[in-house]
C-alpha cells in the first residue's frame, strides 16, 4: 500500500523548489567527485545542506502503512516488499524516488502545531539580538505548540537496518509506539539509514524516557539520539552557525548492568537522566 505524503517546511513553494534543486545538483556533484577522487575523505556539509536534503526527502513520495486504515493481515507482505535496504531513494526503472518508508499506528494523531507561526517567531528572534539557545528555541516551540520529537538511530544497510525497522514497525502495530519512519537506500549516504521514532512532546522528559524504553523493549541496543522537531523545522542541523547541538538526549544501552537498561544523558545540561 502506497500513500503519497507531502510535508512543507519553508514559507513558500518557490523557496522549497530552489532549495531542493540546489541540493539535488550538489548531491550529483558530490557523487561524481567521489568517483573521481582516490582518497575517501568525507566532505563537510553545512546545516543548510542537511536541511535541504531532509526537505527533498519530505517532498518526494512516501511508502506508508497506516494501521488506522489498513488491515493488519496485510502488514507482513507490505513489510517484506518494502525493506529499507531494498527500496531505492532515487528510484529505478520500475519505480520513482521514495522519500521515506513509514508506519502509522492506530494511536497516531498528526501534530497540530503552528509551524508558520513558529518560523515567523524564529525570524523575529534572530533579528532581536537575543541569544540563540536551546531555551529560547524551546520557548517559541511551546508558544506555537510545535512539540513533537524523535529518537534517531543510524544503521548500516542490509540486515541491521531491516531487522531494527521490523522490530520498531511491529511495536507500532502492537500499540507500543505511535509513529516511525526509515530512510530508503541512498548511494550517497555511505551505506547508512536513519530510523526516526516519534513522540508528542520533547519538553516532557518522562515521555521521552518512556519512548526510549519502548524502543529498547523491541530488542534494539544501538546508540540513540533525540532531536526535537522544532530544530528540524528551523533548519538546525550539524554545523549550524549557532553551534547548537541538534540533539538533546543521548541513549546508550548498558549490556553489563543488571537489569540491562539505557544510560541517558541530557546533552543540554550534561546530566545523567537514567
Amino acid at each position: 500500500m502506497m500513500i503519497i505524503v507531502k510535508s512543507y517546511r519553508c514559507k513558500t513553494k518557490s523557496e522549497i523548489r530552489s532549495l531542493v534543486i540546489t541540493h539535488r545538483t550538489s548531491t550529483e556533484s558530490r557523487s561524481e567527485q567521489k568517483m573521481e577522487e582516490e582518497d575517501d575523505h568525507p566532505e563537510a556539509l553545512s546545516a543548510e545542506d542537511y536541511a535541504a536534503e531532509a526537505m527533498a526527502a519530505d517532498l518526494d513520495p512516501w511508502i506508508v502503512f497506516d494501521a488506522r486504515k489498513t488491515p493488519r493481515a496485510e502488514f507482513p507482505s507490505w513489510l517484506e516488499s518494502n525493506r529499507p535496504s531494498l527500496v531505492s531513494r532515487f528510484g529505478d526503472d520500475v519505480s520513482g524516488p521514495v522519500g521515506w518508508i513509514a508506519v502509522y499506528g492506530t494511536s497516531h494523531c498528526p501534530s497540530k502545531g503552528d509551524v508558520s507561526g513558529l518560523q515567523e517567531s524564529w525570524e523575529r528572534l534572530r533579528s532581536s539580538g537575543r541569544a540563540i539557545t536551546f531555551q529560547t528555541i524551546k520557548e517559541i516551540a511551546l508558544n506555537h505548540n510545535v512539540l513533537t520529537g524523535k529518537w534517531l538511530m543510524h544503521l548500516d544497510s542490509g540486515f541491521k537496518v531491516d531487522h531494527a525497522w521490523e522490530c520498531v514497525a511491529r511495536a507500532i502495530l502492537d500499540g507500543k509506539i505511535a509513529l516511525a519512519k526509515v530512510s530508503p537506500r541512498d548511494p550517497n549516504s555511505d551505506g547508512k539509514h536513519v530510523i526516526c521514532v516519534y513522540n508528542q512532546n520533547f519538553a516532557d522528559e518522562e515521555q521521552v524516557m518512556q519512548l526510549d524504553a519502548a524502543i529498547r523493549a523491541t530488542g534494539i541496543k544501538c546508540p540513540l539520539s533525540y532531536k526535537p522537531d522544532v530544530y528540524t523545522y528551523l533548519g538546525i542541523y550539524r554545523n549550524n552557525r549557532w553551534k547548537l547541538c541538534p540533539t538533546i538526549y543521548e541513549s546508550k544501552f548498558d549490556l553489563e548492568c543488571v537489569p540491562r537498561r539505557s544510560h541517558i544523558i541530557n546533552k543540554v545540561t550534561n546530566l545523567e537522566v537514567t
